[in-house]
């Protein structure tokens, strides 16, 4: 796993190269903090840091071709690598390496963009083509890995993440409104947007070519669900069963390949659990687990996560994330993220990766996907009790079946009906619109539209996501099953744009872990795809054909538990006995009225709201991550001035002008 960096003037040389990519790569040097390289050609610059896992001793990068023409970056894993290079010693290819970077380059020089297909791994990657002077770049299927982009003049910039890109004299950091917006409303910016005016993220499934001349983005992957019945898997839910252990347990197989110690996450649902499971069967050996848990209950699930490792005789590490943990850390988490949050969650997940780095660990296996792809999620369920409250909208009984599904969601404590209806009848009729599964997630969170400034709503008149939005809905989406409509709209928006940055890849790698998801392996997504909704959500019990495949191999108490929402402490964490005085200056009145994001009454009633009251509602503690959050990157990001590391120098580097190596 690595990070990766890059410039590209179309124009003529890159300025001052190598010190440029060397301050691009110090920034994110804890995403490769064992080896560095440059690679600098006349109009190029490339380069790359590298957390070593696969190869250690010849897997340096960025790594050339053999007649020297290709130049690769690349930062993730090609899980079947090894099958590849058979397949390309079989064509004539030969190695001088034994790392994976080395076989994709060879698949690119093989099969062109065509490679991309060929591939099952986690990736981003740069291939520079010095005879035809282009750029070849990629992005794997599920948008794993980050790649960020943007244009100054004729020069493209390029990196692994934002702030790689802010390193460049010409490129300067401002917050969108529309992308603020779109945070605000739908947790995440729509692909290609980011929270930052003219830089771009290469969507999931999409490759870049970049010449002196044109610039071409396609998609050579995306998500489908069956819009007919006739194309649905076609065999019993047996078989569907016994498929999808055989899938699964090849993608664990795959992702346990390194050359250094791989651990798992256990959190004590389902889908760690399942995970853990399969690497125990594939590899009986020893497995190290780790997991975190809470002071408060509420959150707390070390219970099932205890028992699960009992039950499969893992080592296990359990560490508790604190209530001052959540504050003291949010700074960090949001420097990595690069977005607004509007949740404290990715924190416990950044202090478990860290824990998991002070044992000597770089991989762990987790269970990212499993939701989004056998419908795991609440979101789900709701959306099918809706529609079926809506066919007798004035039923008293229905509306009460919601109630079961967010025990957690204070203001509905005592079964409050008249606020059950109000809060879940929004739009409940327009059963028709592809948004419908969605449509009050998305309401409820654009209440924090309210906290933006007089100024910063002003330029949003007349702006809907929608338009954004279905630009990227398949052409047969009107077909759909619900579910499937739910579902793709999850993996769109949510994995990509917020799982696996907050609280995944960012989280992780900040820390030099390099987390894989066996459940994100593409065939089983596109298995998964093709189940009947049925043999995934069977009335409303979730993930129903993974519990049935997972019965015998797990305690059944984690298999019958209802499903738990990850959450974190959230005001909690900011008023804390110990305090955190940051909170305080961020949003004080000189503050608000600085940064120009927010409008201060609001925030006043907010900040009394969340400090004072035992009854703070989930949009409320929303509202405050979602400011601090935003605040923060303000500071970290446009005015530079706190909460942000400093740029240290970037550990012995070796440095490629065409062929002649030279090390700092």
């Amino acid at each position: 796993m690595c990070g990766i960096a890059g410039v590209f003037n179309r124009s003529g040389p890159v300025e001052d190269a190598a010190r440029l990519l060397s301050r691009m790569l110090s920034r994110i040097q804890y995403r490769g903090p064992d080896e560095s390289g440059i690679y600098l050609n006349t109009c190029l610059a490339l380069g790359s840091v590298r957390l070593s896992i696969i190869d250690l001793k010849t897997g340096q990068q960025p790594l050339s071709s053999s007649d020297g023409n290709f130049w690769i970056a690349y930062n993730g894993e090609i899980f079947n690598y090894l099958e590849l290079k058979e397949e390309l010693i079989q064509k004539g290819f030969t190695f001088r390496t034994g790392s994976d970077t080395e076989v994709l380059l060879n698949s690119y020089l093989a099969y062109g963009t065509e490679c991309l297909n060929r591939l099952n791994g986690q990736f981003a990657f740069a291939i520079w083509d010095k005879v035809k002077e282009e750029l070849f770049i990629a992005r794997d299927r599920m948008g794993i890995r980050p790649l960020f982009y943007t244009w100054t003049d004729n020069t493209l910039v390029f990196g692994s993440e934002i702030k790689t890109l802010f390193e460049h004299p010409a490129v300067k950091a401002e917050v969108d409104p529309v992308s603020l917006s779109q945070v605000f409303t739908l947790w995440t910016t729509i692909t290609p947007r980011t929270i930052f005016k003219k830089v771009f993220e290469l969507p999931p499934g999409h490759f870049m070519k970049v010449t002196r001349k044109k610039t071409l983005i396609q998609s050579f992957w995306s998500l489908r669900f069956p819009a007919e019945p006739e194309s649905l898997f076609k065999g019993s839910f047996h078989d569907a069963q016994e498929e999808l252990e055989r899938l699964l347990t090849n993608s664990v197989r795959l992702r346990l390949r390194a050359d250094v110690p791989v651990a798992a996450y256990l959190s004590g649902g389902l889908d760690s659990s399942a995970t853990t499971a399969l690497i125990k069967r594939v590899e009986p050996a020893t497995l190290q687990t780790f997991s975190i848990g809470f002071e408060d209950g509420e959150f707390d699930e070390t219970p099932y996560q205890q028992e699960v490792s009992e039950y499969l005789g893992t080592r296990h590490y359990a560490y508790t994330c604190t209530r001052e943990d959540i504050g003291k850390y949010f700074p960090e988490v949001v420097w990595h993220s690069e977005i607004p949050v509007l949740r404290t969650a990715p924190v416990p997940m950044f202090c478990l990766a860290k824990k998991v780095r002070e044992n000597n660990i770089k991989v762990v296996i987790t269970g990212e996907g499993a939701d989004e792809m056998l419908a795991g999620y609440d979101i789900f369920k709701e959306g099918i009790i809706r529609e079926f409250w809506s066919r007798q909208p004035d039923s008293k009984i229905r509306p009460l079946l919601l109630n079961k599904l967010y025990p957690y969601l204070a203001q509905f404590q005592g079964r409050n009906k008249s606020m059950l209806r109000l809060f879940f009848g929004y739009k409940l009729n327009e059963t028709a619109s592809p948004y419908y599964s969605h449509f009050l997630r998305w309401h409820n969170t654009s209440a924090l539209l309210n906290f933006l400034s007089p100024e910063i709503r002003s330029t949003l008149d007349g702006y809907e996501y929608q338009d954004d939005l279905t630009s990227w809905l398949p052409d047969n989406f009107d077909s759909y099953s619900r579910l499937s409509k739910a579902q793709w709209l999850e993996v769109f928006l949510f994995m990509s744009g917020y799982l696996l940055s907050s609280q995944g890849d960012r989280m992780a790698m900040a820390n030099s872990v390099e987390g894989r998801y066996p459940f994100l392996d593409y065939r089983v997504v596109e298995f998964a795809a093709s189940l009947p909704p049925q043999f995934k959500m069977h009335g409303l019990n979730e993930k129903y054909i993974l519990k049935s495949m997972m019965h015998g191999h797990l305690p059944p108490s984690v298999l019958k538990r209802p499903k738990q929402a990850y959450r974190a402490p959230v005001a909690g964490g900011f008023f804390s006995d110990s305090g955190q005085n940051y909170v305080q200056d961020l949003l004080g009145e000189k503050d608000i009225l600085r940064t120009g994001i927010f409008t201060y009454p609001a925030i006043q009633r907010l900040l009394e709201k969340t400090r004072t009251s035992s009854l703070v509602t989930e949009v409320e503690n929303m509202a405050l991550s979602g400011v601090i959050s935003t605040q923060l990157l303000v500071h970290q990001y446009i005015l530079r001035d706190s909460h942000r590391p400093a740029l240290s120098e970037l550990r012995q580097c070796r440095i490629f002008v065409e062929d002649n190596p030279v090390f700092n």
